[in-house]
């Protein structure tokens, strides 16, 4: 089980975050960065995959998610003070990162800004950098909503007011996966959906906007995973970012969509555990 409490950042923002303390002596560290739009939860495949191995899990809930307060203007790379924030509170003086989806960019954050405490990290169907030299729009079922992000923050709400999910985003493998090992994951975004859109539409205009790091500079080990049949970050993200980053390996599972790669969870813990206790490899 986790705890949740609220962390204060040096600025008075509140921070929601969830904690499963320390399991095994040891053993490492794992913050995870939560997907666009969720809660910031640790849903149960992960407690699960954690527990099984000793990890101790911890997240939080980026600004305007759950509880925690909003912070107009953030960029990606502001995720890297909020979680130094959180692991000053609680202790933690090295740490691996995981994040998936839009919590992937957020992850990598941390590994480029924070390089004396991030000892490796791993993202699962995450975004690279929108740049002149990379256009990630392609092979998305639906890129409208960050087409929209793309045009200002403005234009991002008034295209929350219409916008509905497009079923095409997922595959059949995935809706699999949504009704059976992560079935949580479907209800939290329900629950963050609830709670409003600014959320999900700061992750957008950050994502597509200057993240305010280069990955390039990112010297802990990084695992990419992604599978072949995304509909919503095509596998061509984490192609472009493996050829960016100094130290990477891209896992490509061909038969996973956005959601069935998931699956790897457990063995991309099992990759922090060894790349990530030390920061050595």
């Amino acid at each position: 089980m986790a705890t949740q409490h609220a962390v204060r950042t040096h600025d008075d923002r509140a921070l929601s975050v969830h904690d499963t303390g320390a399991r095994v002596l040891d053993a490492i560290t794992v913050v995870w960065h939560h997907g666009s739009p969720q809660t910031g939860a640790l849903l149960r495949p992960l407690l699960d995959a954690a527990e099984a191995r000793g990890v101790r899990l911890v997240s939080y809930a980026r600004p305007s998610y759950a509880t925690s307060s909003p912070r107009p203007g953030r960029d990606v790379a502001s995720a890297a003070a909020d979680v130094e924030r959180v692991a000053d509170t609680l202790g933690l003086d090295q740490f691996a990162v995981m994040g998936a989806s839009g919590g992937g960019p957020h992850a990598l954050a941390c590994a480029a800004l924070l390089p004396a405490r991030v000892t490796a990290a791993v993202t699962l169907a995450g975004l690279a950098p929108f740049t002149e030299a990379f256009d990630g729009f392609g092979g998305m079922a639906s890129d409208a909503a960050l087409r929209a992000a793309r045009e200002g923050r403005q234009a991002r709400a008034r295209f929350a007011e219409t916008d509905e999910f497009d079923p095409r985003s997922f595959t059949a493998r995935d809706w699999a996966t949504l009704d059976s090992t992560w079935s949580a994951l479907g209800e939290d975004a329900q629950a963050a959906e609830a709670a409003g859109p600014d959320g999900l539409i700061d992750d957008d205009v950050a994502f597509v906007s200057p993240w305010g790091f280069d990955p390039s500079t990112i010297s802990a080990p990084v695992l990419l995973v992604h599978g072949g049949e995304d509909r919503v970050v095509p596998v061509s993200h984490s192609r472009r970012l493996v050829e960016t980053l100094p130290d990477a390996e891209l896992w490509f599972r061909p038969r996973d969509g956005h959601i069935s790669v998931l699956e790897a969870v457990p063995l991309a813990m099992d990759w922090l555990r060894e790349h990530g206790a030390d920061g050595t490899h």
